[in-house]
């Protein structure tokens, strides 16, 4: 168990992370109508944060150009918190982020997210395009961080101003799938979110590191961690586990280098038995939840226990927007 103060499952808020998916058959402009279907419908579920991810060159993902599309959530929803989960901030000059989430918090103050990450996001000739240079990588992380929260502060030490930008106060959260973010985000007293839907067996270790080693700051008087869950729920087990294979094949395509839509759910995936070890082990069960209600409750419940998160944030690769809102409308009943 980790050293912190014990928090129920029902007592932290819950989020959405959406990939913004391009179905077989689709195109984004179909995916950005049915981000904003879900962003309604979970703000009326009482969701906390409505988080996109940045990828590019990805045919099954419409978020590359993520602030945009975050503004456009923000634009159709009134209470929830909007944001990055995240920017992969090597990719951009500093100063452009700075601006056009300056920008964003002006337009709906109190609402805005930003979430960083060091990964690129993509293939490394795609890196290459978007910075024109691979000289900007990883390792030039948190000197960036450090310019960001430079543009936000009220008196900024660049002579370069971020305008809108200046003096706003749009929470920074470094995102991890692996201990540097964490302590980074422990260093800096900043907000930390842990990809463990996709890296659960460093999310203890890495989520240790950042509480033991987190250093009070403005921003936090004490640690707060969110992690990552997949979550495909639906009203019977079996019926979720037949939505299932539709992420359980966007799966084995990253691992085959396959580029292609998000496809639709099959009755049998045909798998050789070394592709279901790999589904095994990296769609780990504490962390890629297929159920009933009561199935995912008692998954949440367990993995919240096990990891005493602050927040979960949600997502679901389901081909089906009907299918998808009733598998948030059942995490959204587990709040009550």
């Amino acid at each position: 168990m980790l050293t912190t103060e014990a928090k129920r499952f029902n007592q932290i808020p819950l989020s959405v992370l959406d990939l913004a998916p391009v179905k077989e058959g689709g195109n984004p402009k179909e995916s950005f109508k049915e981000s904003v279907a879900l962003a309604k419908h979970v703000e009326e579920l009482g969701f906390n944060r409505y988080w996109l991810a940045e990828h590019h060159n990805m045919p099954g993902i419409a978020s590359s150009a993520t602030s945009v599309i975050i503004g456009h959530i923000a634009g159709h929803t009134k209470r929830m918190r909007v944001g990055a989960g995240g920017i992969m901030l090597p990719n951009h000059a500093t100063l452009v982020i700075a601006e056009q989430f300056g920008t964003l918090e002006s337009l709906y103050p109190g609402r805005i997210d930003l979430g960083l990450g060091r990964a690129p996001g993509s293939d490394q000739g795609t890196a290459f395009a978007l910075r024109r240079t691979l000289n900007m990588g990883p390792e030039e992380f948190p000197n960036q961080v450090n310019e960001l929260q430079d543009y936000f502060s009220d008196e900024p030490v660049s002579r370069v101003r971020a305008i809108p930008g200046q003096g706003l106060d749009i929470p920074l959260w470094l995102l991890g799938s692996s201990d540097f973010s964490a302590r980074l985000a422990a260093q800096k007293g900043l907000y930390f979110s842990f990809a463990s839907h996709f890296a659960p067996a460093y999310t203890i270790p890495a989520l240790k590191l950042y509480r033991d080693r987190f250093q009070p700051s403005a921003t936090l008087d004490k640690p707060y961690a969110m992690v990552g869950v997949n979550v495909i729920a639906a009203d019977t087990d079996e019926k979720a586990r037949y939505l299932a294979t539709s992420q359980q094949q966007q799966f084995l395509d990253i691992r085959k280098g396959k580029t292609r839509k998000l496809q639709p759910p099959v009755e049998d995936l045909g798998l050789s038995p070394m592709e279901k070890q790999a589904v095994e082990e990296s769609l780990d069960p504490r962390t890629t939840i297929i159920g009933s209600h009561e199935t995912v409750r008692r998954g949440l419940e367990s993995f919240q226990e096990e990891t005493q998160a602050d927040e979960m944030i949600i997502t679901s690769q389901i081909f089906d927007l009907e299918a998808r809102l009733r598998s948030y409308e059942i995490v959204g009943e587990l709040m009550d």
